[in-house]
């Protein structure tokens, strides 16, 4: 059975939200939750709200690492907080993956230094599943590094065409190198160079793809260095926010549009489904061994669920296994 380690004190909805996620995941996917953090807090706040804890182990973390921290801090002064303990678990085979909402950047450090990056791999990636016109895209990286080089960003786009494949089910997924225009001329030094190489890498590589094309589907897989990925990221979700209160305002105006929007009840749900990052889990940390997700960090239980469920679907996919398959397959290459 499938063991998901969840960061229970990680989140701006700790621990109740965890514990709510934790348990829906246990009831309707068939697998086993292992929780990281205050045991007594955990025992405190299942019991403050009624929830049975069934199915769920609990391992003690006496402490948490702050989002105003310094991610090093983690392999340092916090090595007994919630994150770090459940990443120790991970890479001390006693989990199949771990899923946090804690501070971004400690779980970049963690992951790195205590889960330990993948064999062959330089650099791992933060890929959150981005929503689009037919359906969702995969952005590497979304800010795990400021700076990369080339060959780094040809790894993300194997890393992100593997999930996409085997986790999203798109046969020969389409990768796009982020930039400022279509010509293979367009960018830095880093994107002309990265565009050599993806071209003789064996994936679907179909080019520069510009942010203004993100949402209509140009491409499955999106690559870039994490500081322009993180940029794209935050304007996405921020417009993605500016469109659903314009669309409420727009609504709920006067008699007539209220009226309208009693018509249009279906199609406004399902546009707010397709927007809301609770429906999809988390981003996923590619390049790490063993399975990782970053949930966002004001998740409440539904998303806490959904990344667990991201998580066990990961397992089952094999994600892992076909990046390592493929960085061995090139070695004799080099």
């Amino acid at each position: 059975m499938i063991n998901v380690i969840v960061d229970a004190f990680g989140g701006d909805n700790a621990p109740d939200a965890v514990i709510e996620g934790s348990i829906m995941a246990v009831q309707s996917l068939g697998i086993k939750v292992t929780l990281v953090g205050d045991t007594q807090k955990i025992n405190e706040s299942a019991e403050k709200h009624n929830l049975s804890l069934t199915g769920i182990d609990i391992v003690q973390a006496d402490t948490v690492i702050d989002i105003h921290e310094e991610p090093t801090e983690i392999i340092k002064s916090r090595k007994d907080c919630s994150m770090a303990v459940g990443l120790q678990l991970l890479h001390d085979g006693k989990g199949d993956a771990f899923v946090s909402a804690g501070s971004t950047g400690a779980l970049v450090v963690g992951s790195t230094f205590i889960a330990k990056r993948l064999k062959g791999i330089k650099r791992a990636a933060l890929a959150p599943i981005m929503p689009a016109k037919d359906g969702y895209f995969m952005l590497l990286d979304g800010g795990a590094n400021s700076e990369c080089r080339p060959d780094a960003l040809v790894q993300f786009a194997v890393m992100g065409s593997a999930y996409m494949e085997k986790v999203m089910n798109i046969k020969n997924p389409r990768v796009g190198l982020l930039n400022i225009g279509a010509e293979e001329t367009k960018g830095r030094e880093l994107e002309i160079e990265t565009y050599k190489l993806l071209e003789k890498a064996p994936l679907n590589f179909t080019g520069n793809v510009e942010a203004r094309d993100l949402p209509f589907s140009k491409c499955d897989v999106v690559v870039t260095d994490g500081y322009t990925g993180n940029i794209a990221l935050k304007l996405y979700e921020g417009m993605g926010l500016y469109f659903g209160k314009t669309l409420k305002n727009m609504l709920t105006s006067n008699i007539k549009t209220k009226l309208a929007a009693l018509l249009l009840t279906n199609q406004v749900n399902a546009f707010k489904k397709s927007m809301d990052y609770s429906e999809v889990g988390g981003a996923v940390l590619m390049g790490i061994s063993g399975t990782v997700i970053k949930a966002h960090g004001s998740s409440d239980g539904k998303a806490f669920y959904n990344a667990i469920r991201q998580a066990k679907e990961c397992v089952e996919a094999g994600v892992t296994d076909s990046i390592s398959a493929y960085i061995e397959s090139q070695k004799g290459g080099e």
